[in-house]
């Protein structure tokens, strides 16, 4: 099993484990740090009944973005959980200053763990985390134990088209996907595509951020240099894969019926 801090770097698309200090200052000015917080809560009120009532667990929440927008939306009680102190305690403020504090709590620590102590959730969010549990029948076959039974898993991420010849280390072809996902006992029950456009539009907010700070560590930190640009220069290329090669889609997943 990959450290937590490799784990973390590899979610936040880096490759060096010594990245995971300086994350808190690059990712400073982006809030949303990957899943579409509209998109969840669209797909929340469309698949689970009595929506105020529901447990919603998020996991790899970041800096707390879909929890605190999907209680504030819908009136749920969301509990996130990120391995990065800073992003937390920037969640617990979000929290406070969007007036859903008593809906929502967030705690640091090591998702890969903490799933083996939850349960009773309704539904539980993965948002652009990667695969950190495994592929998705590892994944799948992991939180089930922390879903209800009519819950539904909400997944944001990417596939690569079955007609495609392009592959990378952490992503399959869609047709792989769902053998994996029905082998894990669930069924995709409906998925959002995102259009090409409005992943380029994020992705460019994104990396002009991360350039700008990446930089002012490189003038802080000149012998770290090659470490910053290494960073800068994998978020260009997966900002490629996503706008250019892969599906980028956010699927709703619950248990099969037999």
């Amino acid at each position: 099993m990959k450290t937590l801090e490799e784990s973390v770097v590899t979610a936040l698309d880096g490759s060096d484990k010594a990245l995971y200090p300086f994350l808190p200052y690059i990712l400073q000015d982006l809030w949303e740090l990957g899943a579409d917080p509209d998109i969840m809560i669209k797909l929340i009120r469309k698949h689970v009944n009595s929506p105020d009532n529901l447990k919603v667990l998020d996991l790899g929440c970041g800096k707390g973005a879909v929890s605190i927008k999907v209680s504030k939306a819908i009136g749920c009680h969301c509990h996130g959980i990120d391995a990065i102190p800073e992003f937390i305690a920037i969640a617990e403020q979000k929290a406070k200053e969007h007036v859903v504090g008593h809906l929502c709590t967030f705690e640091t620590g090591d998702i890969r763990t903490k799933v083996n102590t939850l349960s009773g959730f309704d539904v539980i969010i993965l948002g652009a985390i990667g695969p950190v549990f495994g592929d998705y029948y590892s994944t799948l076959t992991l939180l089930s134990g922390c879903l209800n039974s009519q819950g539904i898993i909400l997944i944001d991420d990417g596939y690569i088209g079955d007609s495609s010849e392009f592959t990378h280390p952490l992503m399959v072809q869609k047709k792989v996907l769902l053998r994996q996902i029905h082998a894990a006992g669930m069924k995709l029950i409906e998925e959002e595509i995102i259009p090409s456009d409005d992943i380029r539009n994020s992705d460019q907010v994104i990396i002009e951020s991360i350039q700008k700070r990446c930089m002012e560590l490189i003038r802080t930190y000149p012998e770290k240099q090659q470490l910053f640009l290494d960073y800068i220069k994998n978020q260009e290329s997966e900002n490629d894969i996503l706008e250019n090669k892969v599906i980028g889609s956010t699927m709703v997943i619950k248990f099969r019926e037999e």
